[in-house]
């Protein structure tokens, strides 16, 4: 097991890491969502909830790869937080990526045929918004703050993190923000919501793998 790993498993969960400024930045999560449902803007708000169901989903394979590989997961957040809720996902990335879909969807056009330097919209800033949140990685990691421990996924190879990372979220969302029927969207976000809190019961509490 690599040390960054050791590092994150040390701090897993550990709530005598607590800082208070997790509440302010509570506060500011239900702020962003209550400003759009205050406005039904309910294709925002959907949108939001699917990027973040999204980043649940990959902290979790992430996760369960450390627990089956017993030397590291594919990226980790080993350093100071406030809590660690899993190898890779601290509580400061979980409320920045439950507003990111919200932020993002806010830059759509209101036509998906209106094209940005002769892309469709929505593929344009799906594909600047992931190039800009693989920039930020590069820069988390260049401090410490992220690591990365296999040689297909790092500054050298960053394909994966671009697709896989990121487009993937934007995708997801954007294709939630579009969906015609309400219905539709309600059925796709609570799926995603669904299988998280699924793995995240099964997979903690009963089985205590990640």
């Amino acid at each position: 097991m690599t040390e960054n790993a050791r590092q994150a498993l040390s701090i897993l969960r550990d709530g005598s890491q607590f800082q208070w400024y997790v509440i302010p930045l509570l506060a500011f999560v239900f702020y962003v969502y209550t400003v759009e449902v205050e406005k039904r803007n309910w294709n925002l708000v959907l949108a939001g909830l699917a990027f973040w169901g999204m980043d649940w989903f990959n902290e979790l394979w992430n996760a369960l790869v450390l627990r089956f590989t017993g030397y590291a997961p594919v990226w980790g957040a080993p350093g100071k937080t406030a809590f660690l809720i899993l190898a890779g996902l601290n509580i400061e990335i979980m409320f920045m990526f439950a507003v990111s879909g919200v932020i993002w969807s806010k830059m759509l056009l209101p036509r998906k045929e209106d094209r940005i330097l002769g892309l469709p919209n929505r593929w344009f800033i799906a594909v600047a918004g992931s190039a800009f949140c693989v920039f930020v990685e590069y820069l988390l990691n260049s401090v410490g703050a992220l690591t990365w421990d296999y040689s297909w996924w790092n500054r050298g190879a960053p394909w994966l993190i671009f697709l896989f990372g990121y487009l993937t979220f934007f995708v997801v969302a954007f294709w939630v923000h579009d969906m015609k029927s309400m219905k539709q969207k309600l059925l796709t976000v609570g799926s995603i919501w669904a299988l998280d809190i699924l793995a995240l019961g099964l997979f903690i509490p009963v089985l205590h793998w990640i």
